[in-house]
């Protein structure tokens, strides 16, 4: 989808009706001295596959006639208009959320004893002490708001959308004489162009490098922009055009980002021919160089739509979805086309009781996916949805254009959608197989380091400073599913007693903040932890260290009164070496593995990542220091220095990628001060 920001365009999403004060959902449980960080890396990770949900005992079950007593009662009070319901259980949990275009003649149906259930429902009202009603003015408001309040609530009878992160797309900025070529995420109030949504950060960076190439668009920023007195290294490696320091006139970089934008927009064909006529122009004329750089630029839109795979004939604008189910899990794949291309596919595994049908399955997940994204003119399905026409309904009222959800039955679209379910069978294959290697691993664990179980959360520690300052620490946490990113955490040491570079010190504030919040949580606290599909305790802590380390968390742990968590600590091999690390345990002997061991592998792998994510968290508080205090703070470089610098770098951040050689290169700065510059920005955190 195409959009100028400055139109106040269409598709953003209308946010539905909100219930009233006295039906607000609970508010996100916030850790005040925890901060969740990301994973460090902008390419989004396949779902996790969710829990399967066992067709009886997940749920506490009470005598039924009370769960039929409470929806009488709710029946009797209901409205016989539109509107979304809440059957809540003993602990006010929200167990499901439902719409219906007569809540009244809804309620009915489950309040009848002898009516024939699935064995779901019997389950969820034989849960239900109390149901909850917000009155709609439409069928389609009460769609938007049960969407909208499933994705908040999370209720366990559900189809559940688990990993919503919002789309990235590609920016052409509207408000320089230069436009800058970008990628974005978030709300589209920057004037410009946007080209979207794609399926990934990857897809969109790989994008606009392929795009650089062809159109030579300048993807700095502006004051970077504004302080060059020479090209960049873009410039010398054909990737930029210049603009900066007048390489080319705004006539000229004016073409470009037309030529640019109308390769987004579809214009490919025509794109491609004009340039084919400017080599062909420049090779009659003798002029090889300028022929060689248009051929270059034909190269780079090639090898765009050579990455892109499949492109559509005659779908113009469409999203597809597939779903294949097996083992009782789900996985949905997601193709997106804008402008006749192919903008990347994504898998998601919605989290799903085994007795859902594909139909209902899907159905949920659209109204979900959509609450926050603006729809496309054609939704393609792989299955036939009951409520495709509601749904497509209140779409084209959020989108401000008709949207038409259909399950093709010939034709490319059909085509499209059989492309798009042998990705999602695919897909949901490596997952099973994924998930089916990790759990083979947690059992070798749990059989090597002799625990009570298999592990379903691990959690690592790790530390990270300079001499102390900058001090960090890190929680990863792995499971089932492999490494459990959203559960990341980081911790900046906040104690002022601490003994600069005092490791012990620091690990004991990173557990004792960690597991005080677990031991003594808030209030609203075990509402969540209760629908959480991981498990918040962990059954295994790992700790970077030898016999030591050990002892001094044992201490911790004893003095918490934790005895249910098993703790380990991993000491580095000799000289550092992977593959000799020695594993120490509580009240036992230290135990070595061979160096092939695939669970020394995989305790490896835990180690690293948790490495890695301290280390990424110290650099981001060590930059931002860096900032706030200048270069002045480097030894030697004082302000006459600091101008010569930021002169011929133009920014701080050029500054920290250059070479001690590139350093060295500027008036005033000696080969020892440079030296001292790049070890600054490239210190070995202890």
């Amino acid at each position: 989808m195409v959009h100028d920001s400055s139109d106040n365009p269409d598709d953003r999403a209308r946010k539905p009706p909100q219930p009233a004060a006295s039906d607000a959902p609970p508010e996100r449980l916030a850790a005040p001295d925890v901060d969740p960080a990301a994973a460090g890396g902008d390419d989004e990770d396949d779902a996790l596959l969710p829990d399967i949900l066992e067709e009886s005992g997940a749920v506490g079950e009470g005598p039924l006639a009370i769960g039929h007593e409470a929806i009488e009662r709710a029946v009797r009070l209901a409205p016989t208009s539109p509107g979304v319901y809440r059957m809540l259980n003993a602990s006010a949990d929200v167990l499901y959320v439902g719409k219906a275009k007569n809540v009244k003649k809804r309620l009915s149906s489950y309040a009848r004893q002898s009516a024939p259930l699935p064995a779901r429902i019997l389950r969820m009202i034989a849960a239900t002490v109390t149901v909850e009603i917000v009155s709609t003015t439409t069928e389609t408001e009460a769609l938007l708001l049960e969407a909208n309040l499933i994705k908040q609530l999370r209720p366990r009878f559900n189809v559940q959308l688990r990993d919503d992160k919002s789309f990235p797309y590609i920016l052409i900025t509207g408000d320089h004489w230069a436009p800058q070529i970008l990628k974005h995420r978030g709300a589209q109030t920057r004037p410009g162009r946007y080209f979207g949504p794609f399926a990934s950060a990857g897809a969109v960076n790989r994008t606009i490098t392929a795009l650089q190439r062809a159109f030579l668009i300048r993807s700095c920023t502006d004051s970077f922009f504004e302080s060059r007195t020479r090209p960049c290294l873009l410039h010398q490696i054909r990737r930029c055009a210049g603009p900066c320091t007048r390489e080319i006139d705004f006539g000229g970089y004016s073409t470009l980002v037309r030529e640019a934008s109308d390769f987004l927009s579809g214009k490919s064909h025509a794109v491609k021919q004009e340039l084919a006529g400017e080599m062909e122009k420049a090779s009659n004329e003798l002029e090889f160089e300028r022929a060689a750089l248009y051929r270059d630029r034909l190269a780079a839109l090639s090898a765009i739509q050579s990455q892109q795979g499949i492109n559509p004939r005659t779908v113009e604008e469409a999203d597809v979805f597939a779903i294949h189910q097996e083992g009782g899990f789900s996985c949905v794949e997601v193709f997106f086309f804008r402008t006749g291309q192919n903008w990347g596919n994504r898998a998601y595994f919605p989290r799903a009781e085994k007795s859902f049908t594909p139909e209902e399955v899907l159905g949920s997940f659209l109204a979900q996916f959509y609450d926050d994204k603006p729809p496309p003119k054609n939704i393609l399905l792989s299955h036939e949805i009951e409520e495709s026409e509601l749904l497509a309904n209140a779409l084209s009222i959020k989108a401000g254009h008709k949207v038409e959800v259909t399950a093709p039955k010939r034709g490319e679209k059909k085509e499209l959608v059989a492309h798009a379910l042998t990705n999602a069978r695919e897909a949901l294959g490596r997952k099973l197989a994924d998930t089916a290697t990790q759990s083979r691993l947690l059992e070798a664990m749990a059989a090597t380091l002799s625990l009570p179980h298999m592990p379903k959360r691990i959690e690592v520690y790790d530390n990270s400073h300079i001499q102390g300052t900058n001090a960090v620490g890190a929680m990863i946490v792995a499971g089932p599913d492999g490494f459990v990113k959203n559960q990341y955490r980081k911790f900046n040491i906040k104690s002022e007693g601490i003994t600069p570079g005092d490791d012990f010190a620091m690990m004991r504030e990173v557990l004792e903040r960690r597991f005080k919040r677990l031991i003594n949580p808030p209030e609203d606290a075990a509402t969540k932890a209760k629908d959480d599909d991981f498990p918040q305790w962990p059954d295994l802590v790992i700790i970077d260290g030898g016999r030591g380390q050990l002892n001094a968390v044992r201490e911790i742990f004893a003095n918490l009164g934790l005895t249910q968590v098993s703790l380990m600590s991993v000491a580095k091999g000799p000289d550092r070496d992977a593959g000799r690390e020695t594993l120490f345990m509580p009240e036992r002997e230290a135990i070595k593995l061979e160096p092939r061991d695939p669970v020394l592998y995989f305790i490896q792998r835990l180690r690293d990542e948790a490495h890695r994510f301290v280390i990424g968290s110290h650099r981001k508080l060590r930059k931002k220091d860096i900032r706030e205090a200048g270069l002045q703070e480097i030894p030697g470089i004082g302000p006459s220095r600091k101008r010569a610098l930021l002169h011929h770098f133009g920014t701080l951040k050029e500054i920290e990628r250059a070479s001690i050689a590139d350093l060295g290169k500027v008036p005033g700065v000696s080969a020892e001060s440079a030296r001292r510059i790049f070890e600054y920005f490239h210190p070995q955190p202890g």
